[in-house]
């Protein structure tokens, strides 16, 4: 049946990323960047909100929505335990501003879905030249986040199986000291539904906890980052006990 209910939902997305797609990149040259946003931003709920309940039998509980800052103009970074898609499907339907991702430019080459992503105002990067590359994250992330978007970011750097902890790399506090903002940690137990690569999906709850904001004031990345790592990890735990045994 899960594998079933997987062959499914990736059929949905398959068929329905197209037009989706398709609309952004005709809309461009007459839609603002966050009408762009919201209408790609629809595609992801539908994925992972009624579709992915309806289908996969996926769920989801939110912990701390009042923690995030208030305002048109507030400005956070948020950096996100990276487990699966799902996160990165779930974050924009989450969250009360646009987000700009950070990628790697070679998701810009995937037919429909990377393209769209090209006509969205995002961080994309190569990878291969770290100085040049970050440069371009403090010089980009800065624009956003004086116009309210919020840059989101996943600091382990790939996704990671469960009851697994990445290495924790500083990009994320390293901006956020550059531009003067706060970070807001989030843990995501989307392994116990959506594991890492793997095609087939169970049903199940997913748990999306976030944490206070930061200060990163007068901070040091190394350092601010450690406290984002020991919330995160602390908080995964705690939602997901059976995976830290």
């Amino acid at each position: 049946m899960a594998f079933l209910r997987s062959v499914l939902h990736a059929l949905w997305m398959l068929v329905t990323v197209i037009p989706y797609a398709l609309a952004i990149l005709l809309a461009t040259p007459f839609a603002k960047a966050d009408t762009l946003y919201w209408m790609a931003a629809q595609w992801l709920g539908l994925a992972s909100g009624p579709i992915g309940r309806a289908i996969l039998g996926i769920r989801l509980e939110l912990l701390g929505y009042d923690r995030l800052p208030q305002g048109d103009k507030s400005a956070v970074i948020l950096l996100v335990k990276h487990q699966s898609t799902l996160e990165t499907f779930l974050m924009p339907t989450l969250m009360p501003h646009p987000l700009a991702y950070v990628f790697k430019k070679e998701l810009l080459a995937v037919p429909f879905f990377g393209w769209a992503m090209g006509r969205l105002d995002m961080i994309h990067i190569d990878r291969g030249q770290r100085a040049r590359a970050f440069v371009k994250v403090v010089q980009q992330g800065r624009r956003l986040l004086a116009r309210g978007v919020w840059v989101i970011m996943f600091p382990e750097g790939t996704r990671i199986p469960r009851g697994q902890r990445g290495s924790y790399k500083s990009g994320g506090t390293r901006l956020a000291i550059e531009t003067g903002v706060p970070v807001v940690p989030v843990a995501v137990t989307s392994a116990r539904v959506w594991p890492r690569k793997a095609f087939i999906k169970r049903p199940g709850t997913v748990v999306v906890s976030i944490g206070q904001p930061i200060p990163s004031v007068d901070r040091k990345p190394e350092e601010l980052m450690r406290e984002v790592e020991e919330w995160i990890e602390a908080e995964m735990e705690r939602l997901d006990p059976e995976a830290y045994r």
